[in-house]
């Protein structure tokens, strides 16, 4: 139950679009320009980059927000799995931010949440995540590219520390840790195959932070 709860809380917040409400502001849906995706890489090549900053930190706060208010109602009951159900929030929101049930299901990829859900969890990780990201960005200047391969890392930094006894949880509760961080992952993998499918072919476009340079499709 604690679980369903978690995720609940996670999804409630995931509902915060806020490139859809920027967009708004503008009289517009974001949903109907470039790439159709209600995320950061949409309305940096949508409405420049003010908006896409401000997408990418308040979708990464209400991951944030999810985790903070996990641990606040199950840190005295569940302290010895809360780990796990702060994932479990962290998914909720990525999940209410890829399918809000407003927007009929229509929302954005789940990174710039999951850029709060690694920032919340674990900050080494957060840090290696930075690394490769930026790492691939000023080499490739492939967004979808950066976002799969710092979740891929995510993943297995998550595994490492874990086996290391990071989190301080079972080896049943830590395998589960395990399953759910692999579900968002695989669902990341999912969001993006158009973009792989575009990498794979060559034909993905690039994003560059400069004045000049051919903006991609998020």
């Amino acid at each position: 139950m604690e679980r369903l709860v978690c995720l609940a809380i996670g999804y409630v917040c995931g509902l915060f679009q806020t490139s859809y409400i920027i967009g708004r502001c503008y009289k517009t849906d974001i949903r109907e320009h470039g790439s159709g995706n209600a995320g950061t890489t949409n309305a940096l090549r949508t409405f420049g980059k003010k908006a896409g900053a401000i997408t990418l930190l308040c979708d990464c706060l209400k991951c944030v927000a999810a985790i903070f208010i996990v641990k606040m109602l199950f840190c005295k009951t569940y302290g010895d799995i809360l780990p796990l159900l702060s994932l479990y929030a962290a998914a909720g929101c990525v999940l209410g931010h890829n399918f809000p049930f407003y927007l009929k299901f229509k929302g954005g990829k789940g990174v710039a949440a999951s850029v709060g859900l690694i920032l919340a969890f674990d900050w080494r990780i957060f840090l290696v995540c930075v690394i490769v990201f930026f790492g691939l960005f000023f080499t490739s200047h492939y967004v979808s590219l950066c976002s799969i391969s710092a979740y891929t890392a995510a993943l297995i930094c998550m595994i490492i520390f874990g086996e290391m006894g990071s989190y301080g949880m079972d080896r049943a509760h830590t395998l589960e840790l395990y399953g759910v961080m692999a579900a968002l992952t695989i669902l990341t993998f999912y969001r993006h195959r158009a973009n792989i499918a575009r990498l794979v072919a060559g034909t993905e476009n690039k994003i560059f932070l400069g004045k000049t340079g051919k903006k991609g499709r998020g």
